[in-house]
């Protein structure tokens, strides 16, 4: 039998969304297959492109849907070159685009339970939003620092949360029994170029992964496509291709598990075993 839900569990089921930028679109191949063995959330927690999964899912997408919003887009279309004084690139084409295509205008008005989180710039400190215009938050948990101008919401400016927390699954550890965290951002050794920009980057990339390793042990189901380190922040045209990718990582990770251990909860409570996953 189910555990019957209390007041400080109201969820069963969260998914916890990792930041990632291009590598977002494997957020959607993950849950695209978890939702194909019925683990579905009953809450999201995203940062950066897991907030952007996120709100288009919660808005009521599949995931698979939500590839044709981006079809046919590119990287210009959605940033705007400026004078780069506080970043290359202004967010405001983006926000404009999530307005045009999420059916929710406030957080609070999405189908499912959305957090986002963002980096306040100016209190440094980590800013958890669940309430309030949904394309604005989305894109100040969008703002990779340098590349964007920050994001400036009632006066204050904010960047990407996965600066201080790429991998949110802290937020909602206590509010679901059981966390589904997808990161699409793991740590690879993979080859670089021995220049300033590469090694600049690549060190920024460590830093930002290296906040996710505590988020990672506290999850119930851990999903990390290994193949995504390839692909360029601008590749938007290779989406569906990313999508696969993290499609085939979650179905992959699942058999294994279940053929394993006969279940996909790495802590499972005799009382929340699985019965009803395929």
């Amino acid at each position: 039998m189910e555990r019957e839900k209390t007041k400080s569990q109201p969820y069963e089921v969260g998914y916890a969304l990792s930041g990632g930028f291009i590598k977002g679109f494997a957020h959607l191949g993950v849950m695209q297959a978890l939702l194909e063995h019925d683990i579905k959330p009953d809450i999201i927690s995203g940062v950066s492109a897991g907030a952007l999964a996120g709100a288009f899912y919660a808005d009521g997408n599949e995931p698979y849907e939500v590839l044709k919003y981006f079809s046919g887009h590119t990287f210009q279309d959605l940033t705007k070159l400026v004078i780069p004084t506080i970043g290359f690139f202004d967010l405001k084409d983006f926000i404009d685009f999530l307005k045009s295509n999420l059916k929710a205008k406030h957080i609070e008005e999405l189908k499912i339970p959305l957090i986002i989180t963002a980096t306040d710039l100016d209190h440094c400190r980590t800013t958890h939003f669940r309430k309030g215009e949904l394309a604005e938050r989305v894109a100040a948990s969008c703002c990779m620092p340098v590349m964007f101008r920050p994001v400036r919401i009632n006066g204050t400016h904010y960047v990407d949360g996965g600066v201080l927390m790429n991998l949110p699954v802290h937020t909602i550890r206590k509010e679901c029994k059981k966390v589904v965290a997808i990161n699409v951002s793991p740590i690879e050794a993979d080859d670089y170029k021995m220049n300033i920009v590469s090694i600049a980057m690549r060190s920024y990339h460590l830093m930002f992964r290296a906040n996710t390793f505590p988020a990672r042990e506290n999850s119930d189901l851990l999903i990390e496509p290994y193949n995504l380190s390839g692909y360029s922040n601008r590749e938007l045209e290779k989406a569906e291709e990313i999508f696969k990718q993290g499609y085939d990582t979650a179905q992959e990770t699942i058999n294994r598990l279940i053929e394993e251990k006969g279940s996909v909860w790495y802590n499972l409570a005799p009382s929340i075993e699985m019965t009803n996953i395929n």
